[in-house]
């Protein structure tokens, strides 16, 4: 049971907690100044305020005591009179006396800090006699009314001589240096962040197959570092695909003058007459072989060339969807689009056609109908879906086909799935193989926006 609560606790501790680093590192620097200026004031206000405030409201207290000795002690109006202008005169304290008066039930008016509780606690130890005071009706004085036999002694006291505005300028010091060291730290952690962001952006578009070229390093030493490390991959991984692009154009090339060779030789042979008619069979199956290889090495070139040297740029989605219709149509497929105008998506089109077409071309293969459609479900995503009316491909097998070599048993290479996850992966979003409500296979494909 205690595991558990402290896993609960702990649980909600970091749901409370910011999740960004500019957040985290907000409260880094504001927790521990806060916890210095409740210190800073805990010590403040007891070693100095609450001894001032003690001290001041003592020789209050004891002033008006000393006063109603002295008016018990020579009760003659006239003398009484003289000792309440005396008062006045030496202590700075206004009095006067309301014969006959009775105090009313009155709450005491307080006020913030220990004035009041310290002014209170004087009079009860140095009069003991009932008593009230306000605090907030007078801006300059403190009313204090006295029940005595012979009335209510009112006593105006001044309010500086009961407390010292050092308590409030500490206050405002505590506070403004906090929130000016908040705001410095919080003007510096933000331009450290937006360095970290930038570099993570940068990471993100080179990812998505987006070339926005090296980034210029800001911010402090690690991060300049890692900005750095950064241009530096970005250009190694350019010249490693730039080189793989080269040398296997280079392969493709050498292995179709072969092939080219193969198909003239082939084309040349005598396939008329009673000598040829015994070949033309055979050279319909190794010219079709020829073929065959020829459509293989088009696609290994092209899975491991990739899109890479084309941009994004806004693409309409419905006239892609259109225009990858139409050269299924051509090749002899039934194909609807089902997608809404102004579609409009940051894309590299012409990689983003060859995904579609690829999943279009493994639809017609093993089916007579194939739907395409587009919707945005919400303001995050694009979804493209390609439906067939096939006989679909089992669960089980759903994810290897993905894997390159896995797909071409119908008559592919192998590699048009494996082409198609990739570029859309390298756009940020994914492909997934469902159920169609055709009775088919359905591929799914989810763009950010």
């Amino acid at each position: 049971m205690p595991n558990w609560i402290g896993y609960r606790i702990g649980r909600l501790i970091k749901s409370l907690l910011p999740r960004s680093l500019l957040g985290r590192s907000l409260l880094m620097i504001l927790v521990p100044l806060v916890l210095l200026d409740i210190v800073a004031l805990q010590v403040f206000y007891g070693s100095h305020i609450n001894v001032v405030s003690r001290r001041f409201s003592g020789a209050v207290a004891g002033e008006i005591a000393f006063t109603i000795e002295l008016l018990r002690r020579y009760p003659n109006p006239e003398d009484q009179t003289w000792l309440l202008q005396r008062a006045h005169q030496k202590f700075g304290l206004v009095m006067d006396m309301e014969p006959g008066a009775i105090l009313p039930n009155t709450k005491w008016q307080n006020v913030l800090g220990p004035m009041d509780d310290d002014l209170a606690a004087a009079l009860a130890d140095d009069l003991k006699l009932p008593t009230v005071y306000d605090w907030t009706t007078d801006p300059r004085s403190v009313l204090i009314r006295v029940q005595l036999r012979e009335g209510v002694l009112n006593i105006e006291a001044p309010r500086k001589r009961l407390y010292t505005a050092t308590y409030y300028l500490f206050i405002l010091w505590l506070v403004g240096t906090a929130v000016a060291v908040f705001v410095v730290a919080a003007l510096f952690m933000r331009n450290q962040v937006r360095a970290i962001r930038r570099l993570a952006a940068a990471a993100e578009a080179f990812g998505m197959g987006r070339d926005q070229g090296p980034i210029r390093p800001e911010g402090a030493i690690e991060v300049r570092q890692a900005a750095t490390a950064f241009n530096r991959m970005q250009e190694r991984i350019g010249r490693f695909l730039t080189q793989r692009t080269e040398m296997l154009a280079g392969v493709s090339h050498d292995l179709r003058t072969p092939l080219t060779r193969l198909r003239l030789a082939l084309a040349m042979l005598p396939t008329d007459g009673p000598a040829g008619g015994s070949l033309r069979q055979d050279v319909e199956e190794m010219t079709s072989d020829v073929e065959e290889m020829e459509r293989m090495i088009g696609g290994y070139l092209a899975f491991a060339r990739g899109e890479g040297k084309e941009q994004a740029e806004a693409a309409d989605v419905g006239a892609m969807l259109q225009d990858v219709a139409a050269g299924a149509r051509r090749a002899g497929a039934r194909v609807e689009v089902t997608a809404p105008a102004g579609l409009v998506l940051k894309l590299r089109a012409d990689a983003m056609r060859r995904a579609i077409t690829n999943l279009v071309d493994n639809a017609r293969r093993h089916a007579s109908r194939v739907l395409l459609s587009a919707s945005a479900p919400d303001d995050r995503s694009v979804v493209v879906t390609v439906d067939d009316d096939g006989p679909g491909i089992a669960p089980s097998r759903r994810e290897s086909v993905f894997r390159p070599f896995e797909s071409g048993a119908a008559g592919g290479t192998g590699l048009g799935l494996t082409i198609a996850r990739d570029i859309v992966r390298a756009h940020g979003g994914d492909i997934a193989l469902e159920n169609s409500p055709l009775g088919g296979l359905r591929a799914r494909i989810r763009l950010p926006v």
